[in-house]
């Protein structure tokens, strides 16, 4: 199956339980792409020990998932890109939509 997840909280457990949701599903042989937009794309900074959201996102990589972040989104906050939150447009938020067979939004 494809599964499109779709982050917009900067909350640091939110981050994490999407991103563990995303490698569950990698784990269950399952095709991942992950969209960050809005605060979403803040989770690299609201990373704690106890909600190690880059560890999860750099496990989904590893693991053959994909990872997006709204360049918009991350110029408006002057973020730089990064290989876990690579600047994409809404062009790819809409292909992961379409072709995703369920989509989450966190």
């Amino acid at each position: 199956m494809k599964i499109g997840i779709v982050i917009s909280s900067n909350d640091a457990e939110t981050c994490w339980n999407a991103l563990r949701y995303g490698n569950y599903c990698l784990s269950q042989g399952d095709d991942v792409k992950v969209f960050f937009m809005g605060k979403g794309v803040e989770y690299q900074k609201v990373s704690l020990e106890k909600y190690n959201t880059v560890e999860q996102a750099e496990k989904i990589m590893k693991d053959g998932g994909k990872i997006y972040a709204c360049g918009s989104c991350i110029k408006s906050r002057a973020q730089e890109s990064s290989d876990i939150c690579p600047i994409s447009t809404m062009k790819d938020m809409y292909d992961i939509v379409k072709e995703s067979d369920k989509v989450v939004t966190f």
